[in-house]
């Protein structure tokens, strides 16, 4: 058998709304993306919400657009895809780590005013693994500082903080629509927040800078093309129909890998907290100081089972080593968490029977592990 690490979920109504677009020969720039901004917009809560290519895109847009500048620094974790950190490095901004809570595995809100300085200029939390950073503390430090909030929820979206809604509380959150997410629209993504000043602004930066008045060739300020096209936004269109029993759908995976998962030594599962909504993103478990991960990882894939270390810490990515300096040790929690993740296949229509294969040889893998076979 072989089990993907991923499969986005794609019907009739995506196919419709796809269908309609090419149709109606606007394939930029027209109703679908309009009408999923909206969307996202009420889902959320929020006033605005600023569709583009990416969610790297967005949080480049979130950046510039709040004022963050060369010299400036912003606090984030370095547990993360690398491009929570690398937006701050396209405005010549520098990315501050803070190293993570060791079951939560995000930023460790306790650690932050450690790491303030008077060139800190905002707090960039990310919600790893669809799980909601503790945004009550983190907004109540910076609201002491006087500092920005940005919220990477590229991976949380429908998640939820003490029945708040990841994303509606900040200066601006992106969230990110890559086809292993929880919706797709192929690529994409969407800035979320309730300054229309801000949206209005990254606006105009996704379309190269054009303002909503003035002709085509009229740019008022430096942009970029981080638009999402009309094919795209249609996808997302249909999906946020159903984002409710999608999210549904995933935690019953999760929650049936929990079952199975419970008594298999050496497995330590997802971390449940109270008053926390998980929105799952992916189903990544650690393993015990003592198993070979390589070694597990092999073995899997070599049945079928596709499989990923999440994440690499980014402070030892080649290049924040050499332009930063960083070195193992650094940020112990972090290193020490990155080196025992494994995430398993994960999407919503994953059956049964392959949950059972993927538990299979799992078993196996850290059972001939244990005995270095």
């Amino acid at each position: 058998m072989n089990v993907p690490l991923s499969s986005p979920d794609i019907g009739q109504r995506e196919r419709e709304l796809v269908n309609a677009v090419l149709d109606s020969n606007i394939l930029s720039i027209g109703p679908q993306v309009e009408q999923f901004e909206r969307m996202v917009a009420d889902y959320l809560g929020v006033k605005e919400a600023v569709a583009v290519n990416s969610g790297t895109s967005g949080l480049h847009l979130a950046v510039r657009g709040l004022g963050i500048s060369a010299g400036d620094e912003v606090i984030t974790s370095p547990f993360s895809f690398v491009s929570s950190s690398n937006c701050m490095l396209y405005e010549n901004a520098r990315p501050v780590f803070v190293d993570i809570d060791p079951l939560t595995l995000n930023i460790d809100p306790e650690k932050i005013e450690a790491k303030i300085t008077s060139r800190t200029r905002a707090i960039l939390p990310v919600h790893v693994f669809g799980r909601p950073a503790d945004m009550g503390r983190i907004m109540e430090v910076a609201r002491q500082y006087r500092l920005a909030v940005i919220e990477d929820a590229c991976e949380a979206i429908g998640a939820r903080y003490r029945e708040k809604m990841v994303g509606s509380e900040s200066d601006a959150a992106v969230f990110a629509f890559y086809p292993n997410k929880q919706i797709t629209t192929g690529e994409g993504g969407v800035i979320s927040t309730n300054n229309s000043d801000l949206a209005g602004l990254c606006r105009s930066m996704r379309n190269q800078g054009r303002n909503s008045v003035g002709g085509w060739f009229n740019h008022c300020r430096l942009g970029y093309n981080y638009r999402l096209d009309e094919l795209s936004a249609a996808l997302g269109v249909a999906q946020m129909e159903y984002l409710d029993e999608i999210l549904a759908k995933r935690e019953a995976v999760a929650m049936a890998y929990n079952a199975r998962l419970e008594r298999l030594e050496g497995v330590a599962l997802p971390y449940l907290e109270p008053g926390i909504k998980i929105s799952w993103f992916v189903y990544v478990v650690r393993l015990a100081p003592g198993i070979d991960r390589d070694r597990v990882m092999a073995y899997l894939q070599g049945n079928g089972v596709d499989c990923r270390p999440y994440f690499q810490p980014i402070h030892l990515q080649p290049f924040y080593q050499e332009k930063f300096g960083y070195q193992s040790g650094d940020f112990p929690n972090t290193e020490f968490v990155a080196s025992s993740t494994l995430a398993l296949p994960f999407f919503n229509n994953i059956t049964e029977k392959q949950l059972d294969y993927v538990v299979e040889v799992l078993t196996e893998a850290i059972r001939l592990d244990a005995k270095g076979s």
